[in-house]
C-alpha cells in the first residue's frame, strides 16, 4: 500500500480539470489531509465565478462541503521563495507551503511548476496521477476512469496533453 503523505497541496490546475469533469471528490476521498492555498482558491473559484465558469461553481460546492482547509502562506514566505522561472502567485504559494512541511505531495499539472517542484525535492503528481490512484485505490474502476482519460483527451478546456491522456490509459489497459 503507497504512503498516504502527511500533507497535500493543490494547485489550480488539477482543481478546475477535476471540477469541469465533476469529480473533484477524488481527491477528498483519496487525500484526507489535503489544503490549498488562498492564493489558488482565489484563483480557481472568486475569479472563475466571476468570468462566469461553471466549474467555479463545483469548486466552490466542494469546499463548503469538505472542509478541505484554505491556507495562507505568509507574505514573508512567498517573497523569500525564489523560483527558477516564472510561476503564478497561486503556485508560487504552493511550493512556498510545501518545502516547509516534509514529506508533503504537490498536485500540479503546469510543467515549468512541476520541475520547479522536482527541484525543491518534493513529490509531484498531477490531474492524470490522481485519476490513477483514484483508479487503484477502487474508487473508480477501468471503465469509468479510461472514459475520463478519454474525456481529458477530448476536450480543449483542458489543457492535458491527448498524447499523455493516452499513454497513461494504454498503460492502465495493459498493466495486470
Amino acid at each position: 500500500m503507497a504512503e498516504i503523505p502527511r500533507v497535500v497541496f493543490c494547485n489550480a490546475g488539477p482543481l478546475i480539470a477535476l471540477a469541469k469533469l465533476n469529480r473533484l471528490t477524488l481527491l477528498s476521498r483519496l487525500y484526507p489531509n489535503l489544503a490549498v492555498p488562498r492564493a489558488v482558491h482565489r484563483e480557481v473559484v472568486e475569479e472563475g465565478l466571476s468570468l462566469g465558469a461553471p466549474d467555479a461553481t463545483v469548486a466552490r460546492l466542494f469546499f463548503a462541503r469538505s472542509g478541505c482547509p484554505i491556507v495562507d502562506a505568509a507574505r514573508e514566505v512567498v517573497d523569500s521563495f525564489q523560483p527558477i522561472g516564472e510561476l503564478d502567485l497561486g503556485e508560487r504559494a504552493l511550493l512556498a507551503l510545501a518545502r516547509h512541511c516534509p514529506g508533503a505531495l504537490v498536485l500540479l499539472d503546469d510543467e515549468q511548476a512541476r520541475n520547479e517542484a522536482r527541484r525543491l525535492g518534493l513529490r509531484v503528481k498531477g490531474t492524470l496521477g490522481v485519476l490513477v490512484s483514484a483508479y487503484r485505490a477502487g474508487f473508480v474502476d477501468l471503465e469509468e476512469v479510461e472514459m475520463l482519460l478519454l474525456t481529458l483527451a477530448e476536450r480543449t478546456d483542458i489543457w492535458i496533453s491527448r498524447t499523455l491522456c493516452e499513454q497513461v490509459l494504454a498503460e492502465l489497459l495493459h498493466s495486470p
